[in-house]
């Protein structure tokens, strides 16, 4: 069985802490390989880190508290868990007791007999406010709409990776809602699955979300599209909008060009002129913002050694093969050459 780490990020969930450790320890009690569960303090103001302390006296060095110098937000608590795990699979889950880790085993074998890169929870019957779902439904359908994964649950904390994919991944920001869809910049996307998981309604503390998330979640998204589109190439993007500005722009100034000299109209005072005008400035703009952010592009791949790809397996001696060297020609008359030239 593979060696297994757990993430959980935890912030102002000190009631949370012996429930969450004791639960992880009684669902994992018959796992047959090694495991250890890493529990990433986000800054928290209350009493969450001492009694992650207190709990690493009780159960043992294999639960590792990773203490953030400050609240950086769940994405980079998360981040610092999955840069801080030994496992071969890592699975990351919420602190407050409302994902179970009675599902994680299972997971971990769904993940292996689907031969899967990731594995994503999903909380079909969601214990929260109807309010909260509804929003998160919507979000989950448009994000899935503009995104090649096709999941119905990208919020959900409860995943499976393995570690090989997720540690290409780097994660900012707010991005750990995004995560699948960082994964699929890695892997493909029929690699990314989802199963059915358990969802409890909350038992202590208070929700660190509000209805505002999702109008950040479709900023986010905008993002998320355009490096996982152009982040190559860049140049394309903003060269799209200025070629379609541009056109446009040309557009309207021919017509009124026409109408000028054909017609013998005045044009100076027409609205569509100062539009024609602005579209043309624009759509420069617009491609000299591609130059520049394509010669960033090639700056960024060729001074931080990124490639624009990634192997799925490290190539080894064998995999690189030999080369080839062609072979002379034999004829009849290289054959009695040597055979003269051999020694008596």
């Amino acid at each position: 069985m593979k060696s297994l780490s757990i993430v959980v990020p935890m912030y102002k969930e000190e009631d949370c802490v012996f429930p969450l450790v004791e639960r992880v320890h009684e669902c994992l009690s018959d796992y047959a390989g090694k495991w250890e569960l890493i529990c990433v303090d986000d800054g928290s103001p209350d009493n969450t880190v001492a009694r992650l302390y207190e709990a690493q006296e009780q159960w043992g060095d294999h639960l590792r508290v990773v203490e953030l110098q400050r609240n950086f937000g769940q994405t980079a608590a998360m981040q610092a868990g999955i840069d801080a795990a030994r496992g071969e699979i890592i699975v990351t889950m919420d602190g407050d007791l409302q994902n179970d880790p009675a599902d994680i085993q299972r997971m971990i074998v769904e993940m292996e007999e689907r031969d899967l890169d990731m594995l994503q929870g999903w909380r079909k019957q969601r214990e929260d406010e109807s309010t909260r779902k509804f929003f998160s439904r919507q979000a989950n359908r448009l994000i899935a709409k503009v995104t090649s994964v096709r999941l119905h649950d990208y919020g959900c904390s409860l995943k499976v990776y393995r570690a090989s994919v997720i540690k290409q991944v780097r994660l900012f920001g707010e991005m750990h809602r995004f995560i699948p869809v960082w994964v699929a910049s890695v892997t493909k996307p029929s690699r990314i699955g989802e199963t059915v998981v358990e969802h409890h309604a909350r038992q202590f503390g208070e929700s660190k979300y509000g209805l505002s998330r999702t109008f950040r979640v479709i900023l986010d998204l905008l993002v998320v599209f355009f490096f996982l589109k152009f982040k190559a190439r860049p140049g394309h993007f903003f060269g799209y909008l200025g070629l379609g500005m541009g056109v446009l722009g040309s557009l309207i100034m021919t017509w009124l060009m026409a109408v000028k000299l054909f017609l013998g109209e005045d044009i100076g005072n027409r609205p569509l002129f100062m539009i024609g005008i602005f579209l043309l400035v624009v759509s420069l703009q617009f491609i000299t913002t591609g130059v520049l952010a394509e010669m960033m592009s090639r700056i960024f791949f060729e001074t931080s050694n990124t490639r624009g790809y990634v192997l799925r397996e490290k190539l080894n001696e064998d995999q690189e093969g030999r080369w080839y060297a062609p072979q002379p020609d034999v004829t009849d008359e290289t054959i009695a050459h040597d055979a003269d030239s051999a020694p008596k």
